[in-house]
């Protein structure tokens, strides 16, 4: 088993007591909530007649359900605006701290955790959705949650996990131009499979990660659960210190050299073991597109499509029914296939930097007629931020709708959904059939600066063609 990782640190330091099923009884330090996965886990904590054990341990956002064109209230959506409603009267009834649209803290729970400094390393966090992986940029161990345990953790802090293992993955050399933190972990899946990480955490190390900054790295994080691992972390840095100084719940300054030094001890030891280590060679990945229904079913742009037969017979059932959903044709180029929705939002890649280096691309060209562009930033302060740099007129005067913050397409719990079988570009982290509102829909995976280009040429291209830069 792994010794001396942060992992096995942070694990030891939050673990209680070890279970009768085996499982660690694990403290939660950050429970982060939504409107989806809590209203049942408050109903039933008004039925025992609970209270939550440490409110000042959870925060709560709205972001699945809400609007991105219009949230003035009621919401059009009867539901929407329902569960809207019970957030706010369970956050007031129990105390909790909640990031509304009123008080302009609201945004996408992944985004909103390490914006105001929440997240921190060190920690164990929770939240009842997948991609809470995303927080492990930060040297935390982050985990997805089911509402039972939304429940449980709001009783008693705490929750019970099965040991994992560690897996080590390292991503050498320097990335190329026009190749992003999302094509690093798209890499990462098409190589290690989506069933690859069960029952490890991950550890992502090596130079091309030191590089990164922490939204980069928060990329990275939230799509490891795409790979199978539960959780995925990176070392914390002076790269993470610099992001969290001055946040709003960051530690003060008084308290800042005790934190440092803190941060600085969990970090893996040098000599540290490891369940396992793998190796990608950074300078040779691509910009990536998923072809399939999985994120695991990925290629470079330049690459074709694979031939089903000649792929391994445990992948030949699902890249069957990946043809047949996907209307592709086996062997044929990826690039050039037409898309109808360009989509650039959600928890894996809608923050200021995301913003920023699509709207390189949008500048000064026109999306293609055929195509339906949103821009969907992932708070409120991201909105300002870019509304500050001008990003939004940026985007509009490309012909894309620039819109308020939220979950959007990406889960398509909300207005903002795909029609019949459309074909969307998208910068979100799953492809999987139905996930963005159609059951016939179709979605290809890709970076923001990725959906930019395919958004101007309608079809999917290497957006180097647009950066100037060799391919």
């Amino acid at each position: 088993m792994a010794k001396n990782t942060l992992y096995n640190k942070v694990w030891d330091r939050h673990k209680v007591t070890t279970l009768s099923t085996g499982q660690d009884q694990v403290f939660i330090g950050l429970h982060l909530i939504h409107e989806v996965t809590s209203p049942q886990a408050f109903a039933m904590l008004r039925e025992s007649g609970s209270k939550v054990l440490f409110p000042n341990r959870t925060f709560a956002t709205i972001d699945h359900i809400i609007p991105t064109s219009n949230q003035a209230r009621p919401f059009s959506d009867e539901q929407a605006e329902v569960m809207a409603q019970t957030l706010a009267q369970n956050t007031s009834e129990f105390g909790v701290t909640y990031f509304s649209v009123e008080n302009g803290l609201q945004g996408i729970v992944h985004v909103v955790g390490p914006e105001n400094g929440l997240t921190l390393p060190g920690m164990t966090i929770a939240c009842g959705d997948s991609h809470t992986s995303t927080h492990g940029a930060f040297g935390s161990l982050a985990f997805g949650i089911g509402t039972s345990e939304v429940r449980n953790i709001l009783e008693t802090q705490t929750m019970a996990l099965s040991p994992l293992k560690v897996r080590r993955i390292n991503i050498t050399g320097k990335l190329r131009a026009g190749v992003y933190a999302k094509d690093v972990v798209l890499k990462i899946i098409q190589v290690l499979g989506v069933k690859g990480g069960i029952g490890f955490a991950y550890e992502f190390g090596g130079p091309v990660f030191d590089a990164m900054t922490m939204e980069e790295r928060m990329t990275v994080c939230n799509m490891s659960i795409e790979g199978g691992a539960r959780i995925g972390y990176i070392n914390p840095d002076q790269t993470t210190y610099e992001y969290i100084k001055g946040k709003k719940y960051a530690p003060t300054t008084d308290k800042w050299d005790e934190a440092v030094t803190y941060w600085d001890s969990i970090r893996s030891n040098s000599d540290a073991e490891y369940d396992d280590v793998v190796e990608i060679d950074g300078s040779a990945i691509e910009p990536m597109v998923t072809w399939g229904i999985n994120p695991g079913q990925a290629l470079g742009v330049n690459d074709a499509l694979p031939v089903v037969e000649k792929l391994p017979t445990s992948d030949q059932g699902t890249a069957k029914e990946a043809f047949k959903h996907m209307k592709l044709t086996e062997g044929a180029p990826i690039a050039g296939t037409a898309i109808n929705v360009a989509f650039i939002g959600s928890c894996t890649n809608s923050r200021i930097s995301d913003l920023r280096e699509a709207a390189k691309i949008f500048k000064n060209r026109r999306v293609s007629s055929t195509v339906r562009t949103i821009v969907v930033p992932g708070s409120i302060k991201v909105k300002a931020q870019a509304e500050a740099e001008g990003l939004d007129k940026v985007f509009t005067a490309a012909g894309a709708e620039w819109r308020e913050a939220g979950c959007s397409m990406c889960l398509a719990m909300n207005p903002d959904k795909l029609k019949g079988d459309e074909l969307c570009a998208s910068s979100s982290n799953r492809n999987f059939i139905g996930r963005q509102g159609s059951p016939t829909g179709r979605t290809f995976l890709m970076s923001p600066s990725m959906v930019a280009a395919a958004a101007i040429a309608g079809k999917v291209v290497d957006v180097r063609t647009y950066l100037g830069s060799a391919v």
